[in-house]
Order: C-alpha cells, then structure tokens, then sequence
C-alpha cells in the first residue's frame, strides 16, 4: 500500500492514480446461487422422500391403547381380539392373519353355531404397525412368523395350533410353513399375494400375471421390490397415479366383489387400521410382500411329510388384485398343496355369506 509521500509524488508528476476498483456488488454471493439453489433442492427431496415417525399408540401425542395387548421380547406389543369359545373349551384354536390395509377385527367370520359345534376359537391381531400394534422397522417376512409363535404362547394356545392367512396375511403363509412348521396343525391360505420375483415362476406365468393388474399397480409393486426407500414417495406424490388398492379404486373389484362391499359397511374402526401412519402399516407392507425374499415357496419341501397336517390354497379365479395364475402355478409345483379354486369369485371372497364357515370345516375336520 502506497504511503502519503508517494501519493503526493504522483500528483507533482502532474499524473492521475485511479482509485482501486471496488468489487462487484455481492459477487461472492451470486457464485454460490447455483450450489445454494441446488442444496435447497437436495433439502426439499430429502424431506420428501422421508415418511413422517409413526404415532405410536400409548405415546405422547399417539393413538390411545383401547385394546389387548402383549408385550414381545423386543419389548414391542401387538394387539389382539378373541372370538369363537373361549380358549379353555376349544378343541381347535387358530390364528387368523389379516390382510393388507385391515387389523385384528377383521378375523374371518364363523358363525356362532359352527364355532360351537366344532370348538373353534379364534385369535386375530394387528401385523406390526396397524392398528395398535407397535411399528416394527426392521420387519421381514420371517419376524411375522416369528412374531405369530410368540403370540401363541403368550396366549398358552399350546404346542400346536390352526393358521389362517388372508391376501398380504396369506403370503406370510409361506413363512410361517417354513420358519414354524412345528407349531401347526393345519394351513389355509386365502387369496394369497404373490411374489413375481420369486425364483420358480416360469417367465410366461410370471409376465401373464404381470400384466393382470392395472398399470398403476404395475409401477407401485416395482418402485416396492426395485427401490423400496421411494416406497413412501411413490404413494405420496401427486404427480402419477400410486397404488389403487391403498385408494381403493373400483376398477379393481369383480362383480362378485362388488356385490359383498356392502358387508363392509360394519367396519366402524376403520378408523384405526392407519392410525399410526400409512407408511409402517401399508407401504411397509408393500416393501416385505414385494421385496427380495431370500427363498422362494414354490421351492419348498413338505413341510409335514409324516401328513400330520394340512395346508389349503384358496383362490377366487375372478380376483383382479392377485392374478390367480400365481396360486395356480403353486399348486402344480407342489403336490403338497390342496388347492380350491372358486370359479366366479374375485379377491373379497373371504367375507362372502358362509364362506368362513365353509374353510374352518375344510381345514379342521
């Protein structure tokens, strides 16, 4: 920097020092606009991507506790209800698994005669996250079955007892016949959803069955197996049609399906199925049904070869959310299988006049 001597100096030369020019306005700040901009988007996609935390039942802030509980080793709790006899008159005791946007009052109905008749008791409970069941981030298909043993001894059901699984709650079916065979007297499985990935699907099958769903579905079911951390924002967003079976869009009903709607009509909780937030309950759902299983069931041995129990495979022929070809190449691949196919029903059929009664008998006497 130039001192008062040189300055004076210069003038005497009779020569003119410009002054220093000044830096742009706000230069640095207009270079890092475009870094700037891009972190505010990188910060607005994050947020987007990412589910809301869950409203656990009993916490602050959450769902009140209404029902039964029972507390896992993980110190989660899973809700249950009970109908049928009571358990210390039973002579059959099974557990029903609900399906995919339902909870534990969503059992299969069996009327008050046959349950008497029979001695049939009936254990229903939340899957983790519906309900007032504890969210469970780390679920897979073989904590469920886990899960279910627990349940059964928690409830002194004893060593052996029935499972019923319908739709998203008949394909962990699969785990339970694998992880818990020991524990079962018996398997019916209801409209079960399929795993286009798993190994043993002939491309034909699979690709046909494929195609049986809307396109939407199509895109859903692939964002949930492809790249399960967009699971949340794929049913979300606005900007493409998400999963028309969590809308519940008509188009994917039968006409047999439509007709038993109504019966519907006494869910008067339904309230509680979502309560602690859409993503633990039915995208969560979507990402262990849909996602890459480390087996597949259509490679499964007897699981009973002593034929000290059953499993059963109900399938509506007319179900347009899970194309029954999938169960169709099941019980050809397994000789093991007892399979019932309804010719004119679609996916609801479970809850059709007498039809619980109807697969409680076939499966116990």
């Amino acid at each position: 920097m130039a001192g008062p001597g040189e300055k004076r100096s210069a003038a005497a030369d009779g020569k003119t020092v410009p002054p220093p020019r000044p830096a742009p306005a706000g230069s640095g700040i207009t270079k890092r606009l475009p870094r700037l901009a891009f972190m505010i988007l990188l910060a607005v996609l994050f947020r987007q991507l990412q589910a809301p935390p869950p409203k656990i039942c009993g916490s602050p802030g959450g769902p009140p506790v209404t029902g039964t509980r029972i507390t896992l080793k993980d110190g989660r709790h899973l809700a249950y209800h009970e109908s049928g006899v009571p358990k210390d008159q039973a002579k059959h005791k099974i557990i029903f698994v609900h399906g995919f946007d339902s909870c534990r009052y969503d059992a299969l109905q069996v009327s008050p005669e046959l349950a008497q008749e029979l001695g049939v008791y009936i254990l229903s409970f939340d899957r983790p996250g519906y309900g007032e069941s504890d969210p469970h981030p780390a679920r897979t298909e073989k904590s469920i079955a886990l899960d279910i043993e627990q349940l059964a001894d928690a409830l002194q059901l004893g060593p052996r007892f029935y499972l019923i699984g319908y739709s998203m709650g008949g394909e962990m079916m699969w785990s339970c016949l694998k992880h818990i065979p020991h524990r079962l007297s018996g398997v019916s499985i209801l409209g079960p959803v399929g795993n286009y990935w798993w190994s043993g699907y002939p491309s034909n099958v699979s690709w046909a069955a494929w195609y049986k769903q809307i396109p939407q579905d199509q895109w859903a079911v692939r964002v949930a197996h492809h790249v399960p951390w967009l699971t949340y924002w794929w049913n979300t967003q606005k900007l493409f049609p998400a999963s028309s079976v969590i809308s519940f869009n008509p188009a994917i009903l039968s006409r047999e399906d439509m007709a038993v709607v109504p019966k519907l009509a006494h869910r008067t909780y339904v309230g509680q199925v979502r309560q602690q937030g859409e993503h633990e309950s039915l995208h969560r759902d979507m990402i262990v049904g849909f996602g890459k299983w480390g087996w597949s069931p259509l490679e499964m041995e007897d699981p009973f070869p002593g034929g000290e129990a059953e499993v059963h495979l109900w399938h509506g022929a007319d179900d347009r959310i899970v194309p029954v070809a999938l169960s169709r190449h099941i019980a050809k691949s397994l000789p093991w299988i007892r399979y019932h196919e309804l010719p004119t029903a679609g996916h609801l059929f479970p809850i059709a006049d007498s039809m619980g009664d109807v697969i409680v008998k076939t499966m116990v006497l």
